[in-house]
Parts: structure tokens; sequence; C-alpha cells
């Protein structure tokens, strides 16, 4: 009896993978169980969610369903378990929140990306702890952070990489023009005050060179260390955000738990007009 979740994608998507998981099992009293097979093929990312201290073991291969594996020995074997112990594949229908998937019950193998806090907004609290690091901060983080919780903080979130040097990623998502994070801060600043910006991003020459520094602005270097997870906590420990189009800064954002936060994040999270979007933010976010 377990809630089975398939883990795919960067660290953003493996969190609202995780926390949908989370969510169910917690629901329907079972274990949460996560399917890594997909990540041992997948050259683009890593398993990251072991940064964190989440509640979850990796299913063993005799939890996966049939449709999971290759070996026709391998099916016949999971046909004959599945037989045993029934249990529902659910693949995700699209990007829209479904609420029926909330109401399932018994054996669960879910397949998605479950883009939206809708899944797991009953239990904010439960996913926050789960997502605390599991390691302290490296030193030259622990230093940034000590300088974010020293000034008025408003992270700012910078995604390019794949988005440029990929044309399908391109197609799907598209970029943020520095006009946009233009009227972001200035928008920000004008809220907030006397506000610090403190910069993050995969692509750090190019934030240098097209983000105004009419305030004062801190760039954060990446650290080539897989530690990923401490850069989006550093995120959430400032007072406020704007965030890019990129699961990565939503968690940064998310992570914050101050009511009083506020988020700005792009009108148009996608560039392709085939990808719907509309419960991915939540809606007390600034949409600009």
């Amino acid at each position: 009896m377990a809630v089975i979740a398939h883990i795919v994608g960067g660290l953003g998507n493996q969190m609202f993978q995780y926390a949908m998981g989370r969510s169910l099992s917690i629901a329907t009293n079972q274990e949460l169980k996560l399917d890594l097979t997909s990540m041992e093929k997948y050259t683009r990312r890593r398993f990251a969610l072991g940064q964190f201290d989440i509640k979850a073991t990796a299913a063993a291969s005799r939890d996966l369903p049939a449709t999971r594996k290759r070996s026709s020995v391998v099916r016949r074997m999971q046909q004959i378990w599945r037989s045993r112990s029934p249990g529902r594949h659910v693949v995700e229908k699209g990007q829209a929140f479904d609420p029926e998937v909330l109401g399932l019950t018994g054996p669960v193998y879910l397949e998605g990306y479950w883009q939206s806090e809708k899944y797991f907004s009953a239990i904010s609290d439960t996913i926050r702890r789960d997502f605390n690091l599991a390691s302290p901060f490296t030193p030259p983080r622990a230093a940034v952070l000590n300088r974010i919780k020293s000034s008025n903080a408003v992270s700012v979130h910078v995604r390019r990489g794949d988005y440029v040097t990929n044309p399908h990623a391109n197609a799907v998502h598209g970029t943020l023009e520095p006009s946009w994070y233009q009227g972001a801060m200035s928008r920000m600043a004008e809220r907030m005050g006397d506000v610090t910006f403190f910069v993050f991003s995969d692509d750090p020459a190019w934030a240098r060179a097209n983000l105004p520094e009419t305030w004062p602005v801190i760039f954060i270097e990446p650290q080539d260390d897989d530690l990923d997870a401490q850069d989006m906590h550093l995120m959430a420990a400032c007072r406020n955000h704007i965030i890019a189009n990129s699961t990565f800064s939503w968690w940064g954002a998310w992570l914050n738990p101050e009511p009083a936060k506020h988020v700005i994040a792009p009108l148009n999270w996608f560039k392709s007009a085939a990808h719907i979007e509309k419960d991915l933010v939540p809606a007390d976010w600034e949409r600009l």
C-alpha cells in the first residue's frame, strides 16, 4: 500500500512531483515512494531531492507498474504483482489543476508534473518542513544569508540556460527581457522602499550586463557543487521576490512562509500559447 511518484526533470519539477505524492500519501495514510528510474537515464538533470529532509524512500523494481519496465520477463512479473495488489496508474491529464486526483484512494502511481500549489496547499507547513535543508549552508552561502538577513532583501531570479540554447525549450518557455526586470524592480522598490536586490542566475554575466543597478544590487555567483537547493533557500530567506518563468524560482518564493511577502511573477509564464498555466501561479502573487 503506497503512493508512488514518478520523478523526472530539474529540482523545481522534482519538488512538485514530491509534493503531490506527499499530499496524497498523507490523505490516504500510505507510504510515499519515489520512482527514480527516469532520473537514471535523464542526462540534463540529476536527482536532487536528497538535499532536503524529505519523507520518502526509493521505489524498488517490484513496486513499479509493468508499463514502466522494458523487459518482457519483468513486465510479466509486474502484471502478476499488479493482479495481486491492485492500484491505479494515474497520468496527469493536462496542466490545469485536477481536483479528482486528490480524491484517489488505495495504491496509486502518479506520473506528471502537478505544477500547482492546490495539490498540496492543505499541508503547506508539512511540505515546507520536508523541504528544509538536510545539511547546513556552505560558508560562502552562510555569508550571503547574513547579508540577506541584515537588509530589506528582494530575490531576483534570472533563468536562461536551456531557455536560450535549446530551440524547443525557447519555443515553449521563452526568456524575460531586461525591460521586464526593470519594470518589476521599479515596482518592488516603489512598494517596499529601501530595498536591496539579490540576483540569482544561471547566466550571471548576462544578468550583470542587463539588469539595472539603480538600487543596491548584489549578484550571487552560482556554485558548481550540486547544492542548488541551498541557493533556493537563500532566495526563500529574502523578504520579497521577483521570479522568472521557472519552477526553481517559484519554489524559492513559495518556501518563504511569511504571509505578507510580495511576489512578482511574469504575466506570461509560457511563450507557447499551447501551454496553460492558470493554476501554476498562486492567486495572491502579482503578475506583470
